[in-house]
């Protein structure tokens, strides 16, 4: 084979020259249908990523929890899932992305309010010539990919109202977040909305989905108190630690898996040699911020306790990856570990800052999720040379000002309606014995 190769050496250069120069300079396309093919695979292999995050939630939230109320959040974060599929196909996808069918708004002006109507796939055996978009990707890739993000929003908000919210009160929360409040503000970014028209950047979710579950699980929190216990008349902050790290460090692995989906696949493209070396520089400043947040953590704790702490740490990392997602793409791997950093910084102070009010977050989604996701969207600036300070700040404050309000409302109306927290008696027995009679590790308790 080698002696052949030889042999043909002379004819192929021959050959070689004797093509016009022409031909040469100019660059073979891409076929259209590989582009098809390619970025509808980016969306399939980025939501099946995604996807995985929820069981990082449920792992993460299960091992932060006390173990009488693991199976409660086991069930909360499959049911939210679930939900999160049939209501955000029923409304939530057409709302989002109404390809300039606005009920308030068009494209040109700046769209507020989409469509209603269900999703619709494309037909069986699509051809070519009857693809929604033949140029881009199958909608059915496309509705996969956004379902999952829409489904991780929500299982923000489960982590951090643990432990003393009652099941059904916060499923229809769920319902509501799903098939309303996140799409609608969604699309004004993503759907060609008026933040879009403004200048927003937010490239995979800071604020789109990270902050909006923060925001909406800062309400719930406030609304529904702290745990029985959790706070002393003396403003002592008693300690409940969760009943498995080694089920949270595991959830932890798999959010910064799954989170390479989320930012990897919002690069939304493929099929061109740029677009895939601009994935996989995304997926190294993810990773970058991700190690930033968790070695800022660890530092930390070590200097202000003496001793460094796991949960901060996990959280660290969590808050890194919530941060470079505004911009993955644009930062150096130095910066990205940078931005990341400061996600870890913040997540250290502003867990004790929550105690000092009195909120209790369980699961410290409030400093990772809303406070990181902030910081993100604000750290665009320092790399994208098109974003501005002040279209930042203003899309942060309109968002959160819109999820606040609503979120606000719909959680009073289940209280006044439904009632929102369980009795006294039921929390301090177990939200697995009292909502569900199933206890996660029932041996612990018959001896």
């Amino acid at each position: 084979m080698k002696y052949l190769q030889r042999s043909l050496g002379p004819v192929s250069a021959l050959l070689a020259m004797s093509v016009p120069a022409l031909a040469q300079d100019v660059p073979a396309a891409v076929p259209t249908d590989m582009v098809f093919i390619m970025n509808s695979l980016l969306f399939l292999v980025g939501g099946f990523l995604v996807f995985f995050m929820a069981a990082g939630f449920a792992m993460l939230e299960a091992g932060l929890v006390r173990s009488k109320n693991v199976t409660m959040q086991l069930t909360k974060n499959l049911a939210l899932f679930s939900l999160a599929c049939v209501f955000y196909y029923l409304i939530g996808y057409n709302l989002m992305y109404p390809l300039g069918n606005w009920s308030i708004g068009t494209d040109e002006t700046g769209g507020y309010l989409g469509a209603f109507a269900p999703a619709l796939l494309e037909a069986v055996g699509v051809t070519a010539d009857a693809a929604d978009d033949y140029s881009y990707a199958s909608t059915g890739s496309d509705f996969f990919f956004q379902l999952m993000f829409c489904a991780a929003t929500a299982s923000i908000v489960s982590g951090a109202l643990a432990e003393r919210i009652k099941l059904w009160p916060f499923l229809v929360f769920t319902i509501v977040l799903t098939a309303v409040i996140y799409p609608i503000q969604a699309s004004w970014k993503w759907g060609g909305g008026f933040l879009d028209a403004a200048g927003f950047l937010d490239f995979a979710g800071s604020t789109v989905v990270h902050s909006v579950g923060g925001w909406a699980a800062l309400v719930g929190a406030i609304i529904l108190g702290p745990r029985i216990g959790k706070y002393g008349k003396d403003g002592k902050v008693n300690p409940m630690p969760g009943s498995n790290l080694a089920m949270a460090t595991l959830g932890t692995f798999i959010l910064w898996l799954g989170w390479f989906g989320f930012n990897g696949g919002s690069q939304l493209a493929m099929g061109s040699v740029g677009d895939v070396a601009d994935v996989s520089r995304i997926f190294v400043n993810t990773n970058a911020a991700a190690a930033g947040g968790s070695i800022a953590a660890l530092l930390l704790t070590q200097f202000l306790y003496k001793k460094p702490d796991l949960t901060m740490i996990m959280n660290g990392a969590l808050a890194g990856l919530v941060s470079i997602t505004a911009e993955p793409l644009t930062p150096g791997i130095g910066m990205a570990t940078l931005i990341g950093a400061v996600g870890g910084v913040l997540v250290v102070f502003v867990v004790p800052l929550l105690d000092k009010l009195k909120i209790d977050d369980v699961v410290g989604a409030i400093p990772v999720h809303l406070c990181a996701g902030i910081w993100g969207t604000i750290a665009v600036v320092l790399t994208n040379p098109d974003a501005s300070l002040g279209t930042q700040l203003y899309s942060i404050v309109v968002v959160g000002l819109f999820v606040s309000i609503v979120s606000a409302v719909v959680w009073l109306v289940i209280k006044a309606t439904m009632g929102l927290r369980v009795t006294a008696e039921d929390e301090i027995m177990g939200l697995d014995t009292s909502e569900l009679g199933m206890e996660a590790y029932p041996e612990f308790h018959k001896g």
